[in-house]
Parts: C-alpha cells; structure tokens; sequence
C-alpha cells in the first residue's frame, strides 16, 4: 500500500503556513508518496470521518506564497482517552507532520506512544510556529510568521502614525503578544514610535495600570514640550498579562471571568481599556489630550509572508524531509542562522518544570538599549517645562516609573 504524509494545523495562524504545507506536500509527492493534510488538527485526525484533503502537485504549488492556511485550524488538545489508531491504519500514515506550538508538539510526542503501544509506527517531525517570537530556538533565530506579521505591523503603525500627525492626535497602539514584547518592539522601534511598553521593561518594579499610564503620559508631556501634539504609544498585550488580578478587578473595567476567577482577557479589547483609563487619568491631571485605541492583532496573522518566512518556511519543509529520512522521530525542524537543518527536541527547550520558558526581549541588549533611550519621555532636564503641564514631572521619568534609575 502507498505510504502516506499526513499533515496537520494546531493553535493559531501564523504566515507561512501555506509555505511549509506546500513544500512538504511538494517534496514527498515527487516521491511517490501520498500527501493527506487533515482539517481542524488533532480534532479531525479523531473523527469518525476526519475532513481531509489529498494534495497534488496543482494544489500544493498554488498555496506556497498565500497568507492562512489551507488547512483549517484547532486549538483543541485532545485527551489519551480521545486517540485512536484508525486514520493512520486505514491510510498507512507513515509520517505525521505537525504545524503548531508547544502543545502542538507535546501531544505529538504522546500519541506516538499511544500509537507504537497500539503496534502501529509512524515518525513524527514537528514544525514549530508562532508570531510571538517566543520559542527559544538556537541563536535568537526567529520563529516563522515573526517578520511578516511585524512587517505588516509596520505598516499599520506608520498609516496610524500617519493618522496622529494629520490629526494633531495620540493613538494608543496595543499588539499581540501574551508572554513577550518582541512584536511591539519591533513595530515601535521600526515606525519610530515615541513610547514602547513591553512586559520585560517592568524587571525591576510590579506593573500597574498607573505606571503604564504615566508612561504614555510621560510621552505626551515630552512632546508638548518640543511642539508636538501627536503620537502614538505602542503597548504589547503581555503588559496586560503581567498585571495582578485585583490590580486588574479593581481597575473598574467589567470582565467576564472563568472557571478559576481570573478575568477572560481574551474578550476584551486591550487598546480601549488602556484608552479609557488613559483618559480619566488626563482629566485628573487637567490635561486636554484627544487619544484613540487601535487594538492590532489578528491583522497580522493571515497576512502573506514576506520572502524571509518563505525562504525560512521553504527551508524548513524540506527539513522535515531531511531528517525522515534520517530516522529521526518526535523532533522539531529548526535551521540554524547559517542555513542548516538544526533538529531539536523537546527536553532540548524545556525547563526543569517541564515546560518551554518564552524567549523575552533581552532589554540588556544594545538595540534595547538604544530603543529605551531613544523614546519620547520626561527625564530630569525636562521636569522645569514640564512643570507647566504636571505639578510633579518626576513622577513621569520613565527611569523612575520602572526604578531603572
């Protein structure tokens, strides 16, 4: 019987998807193996009657340079109780290729077993994905989807920047990013933005919603010094991550909550919350600042790869190749920054509790460095003008704030 490529989507979208589904399908094709890509992930690999499409060579090349993904996607992360051995014996699976994030990965790693317990063996290669840049691969190489979702980023932000300067206007810019700040970064530093808020500048003091705030106002006071009444403030939503739930309850916004009494942040616009309190804050101080909030997210993550994720994301499908073929199972395809085919593990990423720790913006870094210096806030030479829109302008030295002083 042909032996068969089965290949499925977990999480959320991220570009160049389409570009790895293609260059696998296109490679094992040429083979003379048959290309299964399953919709909906795991959740239709265990159907009773899983949806899936048979690529050929028409299908799988006319997707390689498209945004999504062909193959629907799932978060859901099935149980040991939810596996069976069907698909991949009435298909004669001979390798599984997943698409997807830690998750994703894990439970690859757990169904292998189920499978080779059940006498039926297959390899799994495990392609890692995510927007966030947050996976800890060897020497800081970025993870795929990184640069065309911040390119496309950049283009928003400049348009909105863009917007504030026509205006005479603040825009207050929120971005994805649940654990590490390198999407907003990344777009702050590339559109020039004059205030940056990212969860690892708050290394050295707990984050409220105060100190975020008088961040942003910090910025808008430097501006009205020097002539300026725009801008925007770029703040990544794993600010919003970092916060204490009380700080959260008591911040006066309603939030649904679940089942374990934490606030369900996903349901809520992070860019009108910090907008809403960012405008109570400037009444209190007396000043009279028009802002806006642009919540910036799932406009970055269907969007077309940029040729870096296509050659990154062609690379790494014919990785996937590359080490079946060497009799490598339960890896993770990775290039490394020279171009080669970098396979890893998971005890290779995993910390000692088990769990992969998100790669963070290393703010001791040069270009952090320069980043941080280079923005728009009050600082001690300024607290005398300053003094004609707050009373007490060191309360808004961003040195002070985070206690980086």
């Amino acid at each position: 019987m042909q032996k068969t490529v089965a290949i499925i989507c977990g999480g959320g979208p991220a570009p160049g998807i389409n570009t790895v589904i293609s260059t696998v399908a296109k490679t094992f094709l040429a083979d003379g193996y048959r290309v299964l890509g399953v919709h909906r992930g795991y959740e239709g690999l265990f159907k009773d009657e899983s949806d899936y499409i048979e690529f050929d060579f028409e299908h799988a090349d006319r997707i390689f340079s498209r945004g999504g993904s062909t193959l629907r996607m799932s978060r859901f992360k099935p149980k040991d109780s939810d596996f069976s051995p069907a698909f991949f014996v009435k298909h004669n699976v001979a390798l599984l290729v997943t698409v997807g994030g830690d998750d994703t990965a894990s439970t690859a790693n757990r169904l292998s077993k189920y499978l080779k317990e059940h006498d039926v063996d297959i390899v799994n290669v495990h392609v890692p994905k995510t927007i966030d840049n947050d996976l800890p691969l060897p020497d800081r190489n970025p993870t795929f989807g990184f640069h065309s979702a911040k390119d496309e980023g950049v283009r928003i932000g400049n348009t909105i920047y863009e917007d504030a300067r026509t205006t005479g206007s603040w825009f207050v810019l929120s971005v994805m990013g649940r654990s590490a700040g390198h999407l907003a970064f990344g777009i702050g530093t590339s559109c020039h933005l004059p205030m940056i808020i990212i969860p690892e500048m708050f290394n050295k003091t707990k984050p409220t919603f105060q100190k975020i705030l008088d961040l942003i106002i910090s910025s808008m006071v430097k501006r009205r010094i020097h002539g300026f009444d725009y801008g925007v403030s770029i703040v990544s939503e794993g600010v919003f991550h970092i916060l204490d739930d009380e700080e959260i309850k008591k911040s006066g916004v309603r939030f649904t909550y679940d089942a374990h009494g934490h606030p369900e942040l996903g349901n809520v616009s992070k860019a009108h919350i910090f907008n809403i309190l960012l405008q109570e804050r400037l009444r209190e101080l007396d000043l009279e600042i028009r802002s806006r909030p642009v919540e910036l997210g799932y406009e970055l993550r269907c969007c077309r790869p940029i040729g870096f994720d296509l050659t990154l994301c062609t690379l790494l499908g014919y990785g996937v190749k590359k080490v079946y073929q060497q009799g490598m199972s339960g890896c993770i395809v990775s290039a490394n920054s020279n171009g080669d085919i970098v396979p890893l593990f998971l005890d290779d990423l995993q910390g000692e509790d088990g769990k992969i720790p998100p790669r963070l913006v290393d703010i001791d870094s040069e270009i952090s460095k320069l980043g941080f210096q280079n923005l728009h806030y009050i600082k001690p030479k300024d607290y005398e003008a300053a003094k004609a829109y707050v009373a007490n302008p060191e309360q808004f030295d961003l040195e002070k704030i985070l206690e980086w002083d």
